[in-house]
């Protein structure tokens, strides 16, 4: 084997060790069940109105639909559907996804991140439509400072709060950066509009900009701000167990002496959100301010949402 070949498949582990794109087998052993049961006795409220789609390759996929509206409706289950990377799916993964009857599959994933972790598998007929929303380089960074397997450079670069800084910068620019505006708007317009039928959107965790995302269109059907916030953390319980396995295998490989400094980039927390939320206030004024001149969707566009996604 050449040395940039040995090279390649070092990063690749690497990268999956930190980003939860391990074999199948790995998941079978903390994914799905590990998350069910983290949910019975999570801290998050709201989990009781989530349902999980349980999958031996991706263990943070849900259904949207279950919460209730400030005018008293509810979120329509069946819909829309919030994932991690689908690139590990097994047979039987593919089997309960066709059972979803998508009609589009929406990947926020850079292209490093598809080098990397590899396509969607989807059932037959079924493509993923790319729509890459920016990182700031994060992949890259996190993939260099594992390679490095230097406890030093791992600290310089992971340490110190600059992880945590780092992931509040990505999520002002889901608010400040046009492009990923222009994806977040464009998957909203399609949600709205509903002819392709069901639609599920992912990233590689399904947590940042998975989560940013579903945010917004909760909010968008006039979900409580405090039930989408739940929403969004949920993250942490649905991915904990597999990621505290993800930790534990640098470790244990000797990749990493400290692990835990990959905490903040594996966690959704209230201060990333916050962070989003209080550039969208200081950009547009508010919610309401960022839906229609940030995202530029109109009155028309925001009212077949409601129509469509609540009952």
């Amino acid at each position: 084997m050449s040395r940039a070949r040995i090279r390649l498949v070092t990063v690749a582990f690497a990268s999956a060790l930190a980003f939860g794109t391990l074999p199948a087998s790995a998941y079978a052993a903390a994914g799905p069940e590990a998350g069910v049961s983290a949910r019975h006795h999570g801290s998050h409220p709201s989990t009781e109105t989530i349902r999980q789609i349980p999958l031996q390759g991706a263990v943070n996929v849900r259904d949207v639909g279950g919460h209730h509206t400030y005018t008293g409706g509810q979120v329509r289950r069946g819909l829309v559907y919030r994932a991690d990377a689908l690139s590990k799916l097994t047979a039987a993964d593919l089997t309960t996804v066709s059972g979803l009857g998508l009609g589009k599959v929406v990947d926020f994933r850079i292209p490093m991140e598809l080098q990397y972790d590899g396509p969607d598998k989807l059932p037959p007929g079924l493509t993923a439509t790319p729509r890459p929303v920016s990182d700031l380089g994060l992949y890259g960074t996190l993939v260099g400072a594992i390679t490095s397997g230097d406890p030093v450079t791992q600290e310089r670069m992971l340490g110190g709060g600059r992880a945590e800084a780092y992931m509040r910068d990505i999520y002002r620019t889901f608010v400040t950066s046009p492009e990923s505006r222009a994806q977040f708007a464009a998957t909203l317009r399609e949600i709205a509009d509903g002819r392709q039928g069901p639609i599920l959107y992912h990233c590689t965790s399904g947590k940042d900009r998975t989560g940013w995302m579903t945010y917004v269109l909760l909010r968008a059907l006039a979900v409580p701000e405090g039930t989408a916030e739940r929403d969004y953390l949920a993250s942490n319980t649905y991915r904990a167990a597999y990621d505290a396995q993800l930790r534990a295998g640098l470790k244990q490989s000797g990749r990493m002496q400290n692990p835990d400094l990959l905490i903040p980039l594996q966690e959704v927390r209230q201060d990333y959100l916050d962070a989003a939320t209080a550039r969208m206030g200081a950009e547009y004024g508010g919610f309401y301010g960022y839906l229609t001149d940030g995202l530029g969707l109109d009155l028309r566009t925001l009212a077949k949402l409601q129509s469509r996604m609540v009952r």
